[in-house]
């Protein structure tokens, strides 16, 4: 201590712990790519303002994705021989695309939004959607879908015609689906959420720039 009594170590002490916590709170209030983002506010519109399924859109993984098919198969030859078609076409991506495409149709069809729907569709496919959302509306109906997650997606089979691609996925989601009479009672389906696997097929002309894969079928699986 010096002669007039000031602590001058204690102060000495006090900036250099100040300089660590200053030093510590730039190195921790920094970003480094790896954090958990937040979760968004609201659910995304049900009509798009571009192609969902687009080979050249930045991949968004699903949650539970398979491997891709053997490249000796006849599943991963198809695959590849799109790709000598058309260099953008990516199998992840297509998975990704895939992914938001049944969630929206899925929306869509329980909504009735036609012009959703038909950016979306097959003409084979919009119309039998459109003849079931007509009936439904005829008798009152409505239908109640939610998808709770996809636990597993995955492609199931490919194959290549001239230049049309055809890819069927394979989705497993978690899902609660019903249909209401006209009274808000229930007619077909449960409000339990229920597994259901799917089997939808999309078709693209790979000779041409537009991106869009089309729902030409859909099954269960």
């Amino acid at each position: 201590m010096g002669a007039s009594g000031f602590p001058i170590d204690l102060v000495l002490f006090g900036m250099i712990a100040a300089f660590l916590v200053l030093r510590l709170r730039s190195i921790l209030g920094k970003r480094t790519g790896f954090e958990r983002p937040a979760p968004p506010v609201q659910q995304a519109p049900l009509r798009p303002a571009a192609p969902v399924i687009d080979a050249k859109a930045e991949p968004a993984v699903p949650p539970a994705t398979q491997a891709m098919p053997d490249a000796a198969s006849p599943t991963g030859q198809a695959l590849a021989g799109m790709r000598a078609i058309d260099r953008s076409f990516d199998p992840a991506r297509f998975l990704a695309g895939a992914d938001q495409a049944f969630r929206m149709i899925v929306a869509a069809f329980a909504a009735g939004d036609r012009p959703a729907l038909r950016s979306l569709l097959g003409d084979e496919t919009y119309a039998a959607f459109e003849q079931a959302i007509s009936a439904r509306e005829k008798a009152g109906e409505k239908q109640v879908s939610e998808i709770k997650a996809i636990q597993n997606l995955s492609i199931d089979s490919a194959a290549l015609k001239g230049r049309i691609g055809q890819v069927t996925a394979r989705i497993v989601s978690d899902q609660v689906s019903y249909t209401q009479d006209a009274n808000g009672r229930p007619l077909t389906g449960t409000d339990a959420v229920t597994e259901i696997t799917d089997l939808w097929t999309f078709e693209r002309d790979l000779g041409q720039p537009d991106p869009t894969w089309r729902l030409v079928a859909a099954r269960s699986g």
